[in-house]
């Protein structure tokens, strides 16, 4: 695990995004993220963490040049963003806001999916090519209902699609499954990790909820008051007591629970698992173990 600045340091290959040591200050003079480095690298998924407040959104909104630093650089695919490159940029970057309403506004899902290929120059009937096509990855069929009748989970699937349907080569979600039921919650964390399995993008996403985090992420980053203070595997991050106080955070469910089963003498220490099914594993492991002991004896 690296603690605070990891612009600087070589690369075994070249990232996708760098964001080398921003800043950002808004017009009332707050200071939204303070030398805030970032790197995701082909064909992973990226989870930057942090409580409300921390600055995860005025970060993420940097990536596709919403926001743009007062200090610092942000290079993409080699290529440094300028005032004037943020609508190719935007050609590469996909961003889901938080709140999905923000970013569906047209009568129908169809017209609302079929919006950003239009705009990026597409005739019609490519445009709803693109658009079916992107509404069949997430799973969405009812093509003419009003995105404003839809649930928080539709909107939120939409949304997606929207994105995807302009073909980015990384997707940027912010808070992917904040305010979902369980259900739909599940399919926008399954939708996540297709979308990096099937269709090849780079992910990353924002959150607050380390199980998610700790079930789909490679590697994670870490802020606290708009400052990266961290960044890692996820063993790295959530077995480091010391990092998640500080940062506010809890570890995830299934290691609080592997660390209950260690105190109990159930399994022993230093193993490190993240997922529920790695627990599991490891029971099963250790019950087998118990079983063949027994047969010998």
């Amino acid at each position: 695990m690296k603690r605070a600045r990891v612009c600087d340091e070589p690369d075994r290959e070249q990232p996708l995004v760098h964001v080398d040591c921003i800043s950002h200050v808004y017009a009332d003079g707050s200071i939204g993220v303070h030398e805030a480095c970032l790197k995701l690298f082909d064909g992973e998924i990226l989870a930057v963490c942090g409580p409300n407040g921390s600055g995860k959104s005025t970060l993420l909104q940097h990536l596709n040049g919403i926001l743009r630093p007062a200090e610092g650089r942000i290079i993409i695919m080699g290529k440094t963003v300028t005032k004037n490159s943020a609508n190719e940029l935007r050609k590469i970057v996909g961003l889901v806001f938080q709140d999905a309403d923000s970013q569906l506004f047209a009568p129908t899902v169809l017209d609302d999916v079929m919006f950003g290929p239009l705009n990026q120059g597409l005739k019609p009937e490519e445009a709803k090519e693109r658009a079916l096509q992107a509404l069949n990855t997430v799973g969405f069929t009812e093509l003419s209902k009003a995105p404003h009748h839809l649930s928080g989970g539709e909107k939120r699937l939409v949304a997606i699609a929207g994105v995807i349907a302009m073909k980015p080569k990384i997707l940027v979600v912010d808070e992917p499954t904040s305010d979902l039921d369980p259900v739909n919650a599940e399919n926008i964390e399954r939708l996540l990790v297709d979308l990096r399995d099937k269709l090849g993008l780079s992910v990353v996403i924002s959150t607050h909820d380390m199980d998610l985090a700790a079930r789909i992420a490679d590697r994670l980053y870490v802020l606290r008051k708009g400052s990266v203070i961290a960044e890692g595997s996820p063993q790295e991050i959530f077995y480091n007591d010391a990092l998640l106080g500080e940062a506010r955070l809890k570890p995830p469910e299934p290691v609080v629970f592997y660390r209950s089963l260690v105190k109990k003498g159930i399994l022993e220490s230093g193993l490190q698992p993240i997922r529920r099914s790695e627990v599991i594993s490891l029971l099963a492991k250790r019950r087998e173990a118990i079983s063949t002991t027994e047969r010998v004896e």
